[in-house]
């Protein structure tokens, strides 16, 4: 079954690497087009699902780089708003385990700063599914802006949320005041152990899981990393390993776990409602595929989830 159309709501953020070498008073950045959510939506336009990406793209140098990194992967632009402010850079510094801490450089950009009337020009009746989160559920004055979109679009869309807390962004405490609302909103939740780690310290993940279903969640997922996945559906959990593989960085892994698991209840023809016919089986098979997506992220340098066809050689392997 060919899956339809998931719409993805965020924001790009330029994700600059330090590079290592140069002079001793210079520093060297690699610059790649990232953002959680563009991330999912080039990682769902790549695995072969039709991805529209709801986003605010500056003019600016790095404006550009976005558009062409999402139009070269497929994403559907043809309601991105062409935004006069900045773009939001953000700077990593990878430690010898690949996993990045960001600094931001995001006031006044022009991811934030949605209006209703932007999004209410959105036509969402060919979407099955509309996946946001991160940033863009709680940066003023776009976030309130966004939570109204998603209560539009529930009674006809699959609604997915991703947290994706940035602490050094916005404070927890912001999250945790919108978390059961968003629960309300979402079929879908999927976050890392560490999101959980600030959203609930010290709560157990089957604990947390059920916080949330009894918020209105159906499905919760909590990513791992080499720890694998536990998800749970109503209340019925399943736990699926990791995939192994060689890590470069974990940039964009999590975003690209989300996409996996997106489409692959796309392809089983779940999206689109409440999830009432998605059985645990469902979830388990999804989450395998996921999983695999992310580990070949990871096996990559910055946010670059595979195509489609190397899924496929992928599978392929193992099956000789």
């Amino acid at each position: 079954m060919s899956p339809r159309q998931i719409t993805v709501l965020g924001e790009c953020v330029a994700d600059a690497f330090t590079e290592p070498g140069g002079a001793s008073n210079e520093l060297a950045l690699r610059v790649l087009p990232g953002g959680g959510p563009a991330n999912t939506a080039v990682a769902l336009a790549r695995l072969g699902t039709p991805a529209r990406f709801l986003a605010r793209l500056s003019g600016d140098v790095f404006g550009r780089l976005f558009r062409a990194h999402l139009e070269a992967s497929g994403v559907d632009l043809s309601d991105a708003v062409r935004a006069a402010e900045p773009s939001t850079l953000a700077v990593a510094e990878l430690d010898a385990q690949g996993q990045a801490a960001f600094s931001f450089h995001a006031q006044n950009t022009a991811d934030w700063q949605w209006t209703a009337g932007e999004l209410a020009r959105v036509d969402l009746s060919a979407t099955a599914c509309l996946h946001t989160g991160s940033l863009a559920l709680v940066r003023e004055p776009g976030a309130a802006v966004v939570e109204d979109f998603l209560a539009t679009a529930a009674p006809g869309a699959t609604i997915s949320i991703d947290p994706n807390v940035r602490p050094l962004l916005v404070h927890p405490d912001v999250y945790r005041a919108r978390l059961t609302h968003w629960c309300a909103l979402a079929d879908v939740l999927r976050l890392s152990e560490d999101d959980l780690e600030l959203l609930l310290p010290g709560t157990p993940p089957e604990q947390a899981c059920d916080l949330w279903h009894a918020a209105g969640a159906r499905l919760v997922v909590i990513t791992r990393g080499a720890g694998g996945v536990l998800a749970s559906l109503d209340g019925e959990r399943v736990q699926v390993a990791a995939v192994p593989t060689t890590v470069v960085d974990t940039v964009g892994a999590g975003d690209s776990f989300t996409a996996g698991l997106l489409h692959h209840l796309g392809t089983l023809g779940l999206l689109g409602g409440r999830l009432t016919e998605l059985r645990l089986d469902d979830v388990a098979e999804a989450c395998r595929f996921a999983a695999r997506v992310a580990a070949l992220t990871c096996s990559v340098a910055g946010p670059n989830p595979p195509w489609q066809s190397q899924l496929a050689e992928l599978a392929a392997a193992d099956r000789v």
